[in-house]
């Protein structure tokens, strides 16, 4: 199977679960991304059994409402049952990098906010030891060469995204040459520096279900 197959097979996947587990009326949130662009496109079926979604970016929810989908203010939500993204990385603890759309702030804010958080990814992403992927980092644009100079101190390879700027109106340093051991630690001191909005390291609040797509299938794998 190609990568597009692969996507659009757990897209698929993490549908039959919303229509599973989403009762009635209920409200998803819906992460952003090119697998969660999937995920988006196959719950066409789904839109008039759901009461509205809440989207982690403005291009999701652009896409959402072009569906037919309603979209709600987090705000304005009681509760959110069910979130739906994709990752860059993944290991087996269900701890991720995601952000590489540069969506990981709203993306942090909707996963805390939901019961349920379903990761969708092919086989590619998922890794023993996070950190092969650049880790990127919302910081406040007067804040960039203060948070640069405190990534080299730790062992980062910081390089600002050129030209991008996030829905917040934020900027983003994509850290390489990272080997993360322990991602829940690693995930609090970055958000101690001064000037750092988030980062993109989720593992405080990791995935509670994975839907992974091999070329045997999309295999179920649950937080323990």
């Amino acid at each position: 199977m190609t990568q597009d197959e692969l996507k659009q097979a757990t897209a698929q996947a993490a549908a039959d679960y919303v229509a599973r587990h989403l009762p009635q009326g209920g409200i998803l949130g819906v992460g952003t991304g090119s697998t969660a662009n999937c995920f988006i496109a196959a719950l066409a079926p789904l839109k008039d059994r759901l009461g509205g979604a809440v989207a982690s970016s403005e291009a999701t929810r652009q896409r959402l409402q072009q569906l037919g989908i309603p979209v709600i203010s987090l705000n304005d939500v009681l509760k959110l049952a069910i979130y739906v993204d994709g990752a860059d990385e993944i290991d087996a603890s269900l701890a991720m990098i995601k952000g590489g759309g540069g969506a990981l702030t709203r993306e942090k804010i909707v996963a805390a906010a939901a019961d349920t958080f379903v990761c969708i990814a092919d086989a590619s992403k998922q890794v023993a030891t996070l950190g092969r992927f650049p880790l990127p980092i919302e910081i406040i644009p007067m804040a960039t060469r203060q948070v640069s100079r405190r990534l080299l101190e730790m062992g980062g390879d910081p390089k600002l995204r050129e030209g991008f700027v996030t829905d917040n109106g934020n900027v983003i340093i994509d850290v390489h040459g990272l080997t993360i051991s322990d991602p829940i630690a690693l995930e609090a001191e970055l958000n101690q520096i001064v000037g750092v909005v988030t980062n993109g390291l989720f593992a405080a609040r990791g995935a509670d279900v994975l839907l992974l797509a091999t070329g045997d299938g999309v295999q179920r794998i649950t937080r323990t």
